[in-house]
């Protein structure tokens, strides 16, 4: 087709487009609209908007499109502008490139907090009660409380800073201070991108709530969920030990952790979690138990040692003579442990060469004492000792 069929064509169509124009409603303050371009520069954007009226796009108000985006801009394109001042007889209409972006960026964020989707957000700077980020060309706030990878020192403050620069509760969810506490650019995290879930939106009161925290558990989460797919009860799997407490030790098994209770840490008996790991230690566990309803994984480490009923016999023979710590006391008799978790019992009498009414007479718990292996039954588990024999034998 020859250019001079296509000038004609190209003009019906911006004809029939400004006849559309020409029926829009009254512009007021808000408005997202079309425009067509009639000219562009770095001082400013001239619209056709409808109704045979120019808008203009201050050079303030269109920082999004940048220097390249302006010039690449070409008479008859077709952008989207938010109506900061309608037209007035005074003059064109006012209108916004970035305030419009924002305004589609409230949309997206929205619809983020409703399906609980991450959204990427970039820091902006800092003040009393958090971090203010840019996402989607909309300035959110979240605050110190739910910052995780960016030092809260860059905050500034307290958490009862938080509180009082909004004059509401500490909460951990609290709007941003006010406009007369700008946000602080002095900081190496200006300028980071933080993976974020939206908390709050509310369009009206300009304000945007995010979480760092919600969302790197939530990424923690869907690891856990890939993991516990990929386990196998009976597996054994190498991990690092990331952190203990007084009940067990936690494991990453790459990406998500599982606990090693007190109890399967060992066949021996164990007081305190760091009598045997420490935080960093990379070991060998086994996956003993996977609730997928729960989103938890029991380790054991000790079951990947022999149980030392299993082993008894390799390390002891009856008539021998070992040390031993009693460890519980009742009418008939007192155990004691032997060999890790290996407990005996010394038959009442066997406690001494006379007569006794109850153990409390020759020993108490946690003594430490010499006792002499009268039998071996690790089919049973039982093991008979004898405290009177081993003095008799080492007194003789």
């Amino acid at each position: 087709m020859s250019s001079s069929q296509e000038e004609p064509s190209a003009a019906q169509g911006m004809g029939e487009l400004l006849d559309q124009m020409d029926s829009m409603s009254p512009l007021k303050r808000g408005d997202v609209i079309e425009g067509l371009v009639m000219r562009a520069d770095p001082d400013g954007i001239l619209l056709n908007i409808g109704h045979k009226a120019e808008g203009i796009v201050p050079p303030g108000e269109m920082r999004t499109l940048g220097v390249d985006g302006v010039e690449k801009l070409q008479v008859g394109d077709e952008i989207v502008v938010l109506v900061v001042r309608g037209e007035t007889g005074e003059g064109a209409a006012i209108l916004s490139i970035d305030q419009a972006a924002g305004e589609a960026g409230w949309s997206i964020l929205d619809k983020a907090r409703e399906s609980g989707k991450q959204v990427e957000g970039k820091v902006l700077g800092f003040n009393r009660g958090g971090a203010i980020v840019e996402v989607e060309g909309v300035q959110g706030f979240v605050p110190m409380s739910q910052l995780v990878t960016v030092s809260r020192g860059n905050a500034g403050g307290e958490r009862t800073g938080e509180a009082e620069a909004v004059g509401q509760p500490a909460d951990g969810i609290s709007e941003p201070v006010s406009p007369e506490t700008p946000p602080s650019e002095e900081s190496g995290d200006v300028g980071k991108v933080l993976s974020l879930v939206v908390i709050e939106v509310n369009r009206r009161r300009n304000r945007a709530i995010l979480s760092e925290r919600q969302s790197l558990q939530l990424q923690r989460d869907e690891r856990k969920a890939r993991l516990i797919e990929e386990l196998s009860i009976g597996e054994v799997r190498r991990g690092k030990v990331t952190g203990i407490s007084n009940f067990g030790a936690f494991v990453d098994l790459g990406g998500a952790d599982g606990l090693v209770h007190i109890s399967e840490l060992s066949w021996n008996t164990v007081r305190s979690p760091d009598e045997v790991v420490s935080v960093g230690d990379e070991l060998d566990v086994y996956v003993l138990r996977i609730d997928t309803e729960g989103m938890k994984i029991a380790l054991s480490i000790k079951r990947l040692q022999p149980e030392p009923w299993q082993t008894i016999n390799e390390l002891h023979q009856e008539g021998d003579i070992v040390d031993a710590v009693v460890t519980k006391l009742t009418e008939f008799g007192a155990f004691a442990r032997v060999e890790g978790s290996v407990e005996g019992l010394i038959h009442i009498s066997e406690l001494a060469p006379r007569v006794i009414q109850h153990p409390r007479e020759v020993v108490g718990e946690g003594d430490k004492v010499r006792l002499k292996i009268l039998r071996i039954e690790p089919e049973r588990r039982r093991l008979g000792l004898s405290l009177r024999q081993a003095d008799e034998e080492e007194g003789s």
